[in-house]
């Protein structure tokens, strides 16, 4: 009998996590020191792990997407979050600064060519290196595709997704006066960079609640606050992000410079009821890449937690290994 792609995806299961062979503190320069761990094969091939955000720092669970005994996997906290220091900072703090990191840590570890892998802004961080140093990523793996355009940014924070989550979405513009909740960003900008340390702890909270009670296709929108300092770094980081645009000269920077990544096998895991970056990112990607291959996850949202965004992933991650 013929199995289906939905069939293939449900009996793939996640590996399970090894310790690390190797944690350090890397100064990339500018009053930044990064966490960086490796696990997996020491010689085996290398692939590096983007987190998402901006400033949601990595996890033992990202390392679940890759068969230890064939990958060398590599993690980082991203500048200002995790074990990264210094703790939520802005100075010095930019996509590019970001690019600049990775390639630091390609270079630290003595790596010619590494598989690159990211999710939601991990997936941005990876197309941006891919384009700025198109022959260091041997592959992409991408799951919940955000190019940083306007238009994604006015999904999340111009009332798109909280027409599906109205109540949430009240809860999120609650903090923000009425004459300031037609720009969101903007207005909690303002708050999370404040004098006010209160109100900014609070705005944390609320920011960060926002994009957690929509991320898994099974939630019941909850409005969950995780611990303070995680949204202190979440909240000012992710806000810094696209209250800057994300650093991009052109709102449709990755899109235009797609044939720079042309030769790199593409591979895209996207849930196909996400609700923080729609379907449509990823669905404009892979048609202007040539060597791409999207699976639209059904039943799935945004999270990297979501358990067939997670086996498509892993079933792409073996593919590779194969050759295949």
């Amino acid at each position: 009998m013929h199995e289906s792609a939905d069939e293939k995806i449900d009996r793939v299961r996640l590996y399970p996590s090894i310790e690390p062979f190797d944690r350090r503190m890397l100064d990339v320069g500018e009053g930044h020191k990064l966490y960086v761990e490796q696990s997996g094969n020491q010689h085996g091939e290398p692939v590096v792990v983007l987190h998402g955000g901006p400033g949601g720092g990595c996890s033992p669970a990202m390392r679940r997407f890759f068969n230890p005994e064939h990958y060398r996997i590599i993690l980082f906290d991203q500048r200002g979050c995790g074990r990264s220091r210094p703790f939520a900072s802005v100075e010095n703090n930019t996509t590019w600064h970001l690019v600049h990191d990775i390639e630091t840590i390609r270079r630290e570890l003595g790596i010619e060519r590494w598989h690159v892998f990211g999710g939601s802004w991990g997936a941005t961080l990876s197309l941006c290196y891919a384009i700025k140093h198109p022959d260091r990523a041997r592959t992409l793996t991408l799951r919940g595709v955000f190019l940083g355009r306007q238009r994604e940014l006015d999904w999340f924070y111009g009332g798109g997704a909280g027409a599906f989550w109205p109540d949430i979405w009240k809860k999120f513009l609650a903090p923000l006066p009425e004459d300031e909740r037609s720009d969101p960003i903007a207005a909690y900008h303002r708050r999370l960079f404040g004098e006010d340390g209160k109100q900014a702890l609070d705005c944390a909270g609320a920011w960060t609640a926002w994009e957690n009670a929509l991320a898994s296709v099974q939630s019941e929108g909850v409005f969950h606050v995780p611990h303070a300092e995680f949204c202190r770094a979440f909240a000012r980081l992710e806000n810094h992000y696209f209250h800057n645009r994300l650093f991009f000269d052109d709102d449709d920077f990755i899109l235009k410079n797609t044939a720079a990544i042309s030769h790199i096998p593409l591979h895209i895991a996207q849930g196909r009821l996400d609700m923080i970056c729609p379907p449509i990112s990823a669905f404009e990607l892979a048609d202007a890449c040539p060597l791409s291959e999207l699976i639209l996850v059904s039943r799935s949202g945004h999270a990297l937690s979501e358990p067939r965004i997670g086996a498509a992933l892993v079933s792409f991650m073996d593919r590779i290994a194969s050759g295949r």
